[in-house]
């Protein structure tokens, strides 16, 4: 299938990431893959990783490509069209799964601005009717997605915009619909210096399990707002009440568009800083996490300069602490590209 740039908004940011410092760095992302899948480490490994011996921003701009893997093969997808508006994107051989249900997906190929494009059936008018129609779709599909969380995301064009249809958060990548999600820096200040809360996820998690994570994070399902989300996550993994938690201010957008396989992530998360008061131990409540550390800002850089430690996107969400933080400077070498890199994505 050959690309329609014409239609296709990802080129003009995912195309952006390339690092200053090397043409090509392959070999390490591809490590960083590996090591990824690996979370075979304790808290005595993070914390013995040695000092950086290089200011270069080159290895935050590593880990911000590993977010934005594959940009090349976006041509293999189609848009994912209703009501004369892109929501996503199918890839044209998962689209096969789909087109036996036609009473559901149809697939026109048409002269439109779209060209090749998957949209709903006419007779699926209303939101509830296709959010019910397309989970019948998913569930036939059986393993071919697998991690089903019962878990429902709005499908929009744009955040904030009106939803369509509400779709299972394990298959929003696989319709590369637009998912938003809430991730906070907890930190505090002491002895003039800045400290970060990290959560260890539990090895029982189906994502990332092991890795090292922000202090409370989560997706933003249907019918809740990001400030109310938080302040649930903030308890349920990180055991802070409202009192505290509420007062988390937000700071931004990190944004990314990750492709794997069948899969397209188009995510946006929404970044939140919350100082916490000297003497604040956390404590997870829903068994997600498994421990906690609380460490300098400056070990945390570290950490993310020199090894796969941090589930992906993480990694994104500190990196912009560490610039509002002044962590990260203008007179470093790569500085603006690196800032515009943190949205590779489109934040809409």
């Amino acid at each position: 299938m050959g690309c329609n740039y014409l239609y296709n908004p990802i080129a003009p940011t995912i195309l952006n990431v390339k690092s200053p410092f090397c043409p090509s760095r392959r070999r390490q992302l591809r490590s960083f893959a590996t090591l990824a899948g690996n979370s075979s480490f304790t808290w005595n490994d993070v914390l013995r990783v040695p000092e950086n011996d290089s200011s270069s921003l080159s290895a935050y701009f590593d880990k911000i490509k590993f977010c934005n893997r594959n940009s090349e093969k976006q041509c293999e997808f189609m848009p994912f069209v209703i009501d004369d508006q892109i929501i996503g994107y199918v890839h044209h051989r998962f689209a096969d799964y789909l087109k036996p249900s036609h009473n559901v997906f149809i697939f026109p190929q048409d002269d439109s601005n779209f060209g090749c494009h998957c949209t709903l059936h006419p007779n699926l008018r209303t939101p509830e009717d296709r959010t019910k129609a397309v989970a019948n779709v998913i569930r036939s599909l059986g393993e071919l997605i697998p991690g089903i969380r019962n878990e429902l995301y709005p499908v929009a064009s744009a955040f904030g915009e009106p939803i369509f249809f509400s779709l299972e958060r394990a298959a929003a990548p696989y319709f590369g619909i637009k998912a938003y999600g809430v991730q906070m820096n907890g930190y505090l200040e002491k002895d003039e210096q800045k400290f970060l809360w990290l959560g260890k996820r539990s090895e029982q998690k189906s994502t990332y399990p092991g890795m090292l994570d922000n202090l409370a994070a989560g997706g933003l399902p249907h019918g809740i707002s990001c400030g109310e989300n938080l302040i649930k996550e903030c308890k349920e993994e990180a055991g802070i009440p409202r009192s505290i938690s509420h007062k988390a201010i937000p700071v931004g957008a990190v944004s990314y568009i990750d492709i794997e396989g069948y899969r397209m992530k188009r995510d946006v998360l929404f970044c939140y800083d919350l100082k916490l008061p000297d003497g604040f131990i956390p404590h997870n409540e829903d068994g997600e996490v498994e421990s906690f550390r609380l460490l300098p800002v400056t070990q945390v850089a570290n950490i993310i300069r020199k090894t796969p430690f941090f589930k992906a996107n993480c990694n994104l969400v500190v990196i912009d602490f560490l610039f509002r933080h002044g962590h990260i400077r203008p007179e470093e070498f790569g500085y603006l590209r690196l800032l515009q890199s943190l949205r590779s994505g489109y934040c809409s």
